[in-house]
């Protein structure tokens, strides 16, 4: 049985988390660098933005954790650390002060960074802000951590559940940042997630790219594929389970468990984009193949014309016929049923490819809400997904109009 615990990347046994205001941000009362620490070297999976443009922080990780190994995530927030000249050589320097401060290898830490692109960054205050993390660390932590790696997020984003392998409690939490610059594949946000379960690398690895195909590459704020970010997973293995090697009944839970924990990011993201009021979940169902639920999913929840409807309560289901139909999935649009839902209440807006008469007041009152889903029925085949978006508001261009100024 999945359970949701307290702690965040606390949650599971050995791991400890602190963040603090080191002097990236101009703002004293945000904190702008987060760590993240296992007593012991655990195994590390990660996966990273596809876009061609990438942070150094990305291609330091990538080449640490080649053996399949880290320790310690140190992350910062307000400069992306992207487009700089001298871009690797500060990852590899936030490695190393870290290293030399917690008295573990450099290649065992996975780093990161968020915030402005192209800007220059100086090791000055990440290496003068080290020894604070350390002193910080702390089993309560993670909302700091999670405090440390926010950029124009409204709300810190931290998770944590417990489930059972070969008779032991494991735990696994997580926290994310993303709010902007979201949009698959992967990645698109920063996601730090901890677990206790005694996993092998080879499968701590295959569990992470199985599982975001369905989760984290299925969520859109905006369109635009982040340089930054990446999903990190550590396991360390101190929950004392017989440690899993190959695919079976525990790994099965233990996927179960990982996609708790990033549906509940998912969410959490797509809920805090830029500017948003609403969460839109795309649900659907009758596809021909996986492939064309999800094409069709993402397809609706990236419209921008139906994420403007949907801030407007606005029941104009057409725009997301147009997205079916413009998605390049095959489909039957005479075939296609939508509905709308929230807390109060369904209501059914186009019956095999066509309109029907609805209540408008209803409507509107089942689109207020802060969470909506768009429910699509295609009646093509058995297949079915789920994709997640949030509305589009005059606040997104806001944000964006000034971000860097």
């Amino acid at each position: 049985m999945i359970k949701v615990i307290e702690g965040g990347v606390c949650a599971a046994k050995g791991f400890t988390a602190s963040g603090v205001h080191c002097g990236i941000r101009h703002n004293r009362t945000k904190k702008d660098i987060a760590l993240i620490l296992s007593e012991q070297r655990a195994a590390a999976a990660a996966v990273y933005t596809t876009n061609k443009v990438k942070g150094a922080p990305l291609t330091v990780t990538k080449e640490n954790i080649s053996d399949g190994y880290a320790q310690a995530i140190i992350c910062n927030s307000g400069n992306a650390n992207t487009c700089n000249a001298n871009g690797i050589e500060i990852a590899k320097e936030m490695c190393l002060a870290l290293s030399e401060e917690l008295g573990i290898r450099a290649d065992d830490v996975v780093v990161a960074s968020t915030g402005v692109i192209g800007q220059p960054l100086s090791i000055e205050p990440i290496r003068k802000g080290i020894p604070e993390l350390h002193r910080s660390l702390s089993k309560d932590g993670s909302c700091d951590a999670a405090e440390g790696i926010m950029t124009t997020d409204v709300k810190r984003k931290e998770i944590a559940v417990s489930f059972t392998v070969g008779g032991k409690e494991c735990r696994i939490g997580g926290i994310a940042k993303g709010s902007g610059m979201i949009h698959p594949n992967m990645a698109t946000m920063l996601v730090f997630i901890t677990t206790d379960c005694n996993i092998s690398p080879a499968l701590l690895s295959k569990a992470l790219s199985t599982d975001i195909q369905s989760t984290f590459n299925m969520i859109s704020v905006d369109g635009d594929t982040s340089t930054n970010d990446m999903v990190a997973l550590l396991a360390n293995g101190m929950a004392g389970n017989a440690e899993i090697t190959e695919e079976g009944e525990d790994f099965d839970v233990f996927m179960k468990a990982l996609n708790t924990v990033n549906v509940y990011l998912c969410r959490s993201i797509a809920a805090d984009g830029e500017g948003a009021t609403k969460l839109i979940e795309c649900a659907v169902s009758g596809a021909l193949d996986e492939k064309n639920a999800k094409i069709i999913a993402k397809s609706i929840v990236c419209s921008s014309l139906t994420k403007a409807a949907m801030f407007g309560a606005d029941a104009n289901w057409g725009r997301v016929l147009c997205a079916i139909g413009y998605s390049g999935a095959e489909v039957d649009v005479n075939k296609v049923d939508v509905s709308f839902i929230s807390k109060k209440g369904e209501i059914v807006v186009c019956k095999n490819g066509a309109g029907v008469e609805f209540s408008e007041e209803l409507a509107k009152e089942i689109l207020l809400e802060s969470e909506i889903t768009i429910k699509v029925a295609l009646k093509d085949g058995n297949a079915s997904s789920t994709a997640w978006g949030c509305d589009l508001t005059y606040d997104y261009v806001k944000i964006n109009g000034d971000y860097r100024t």
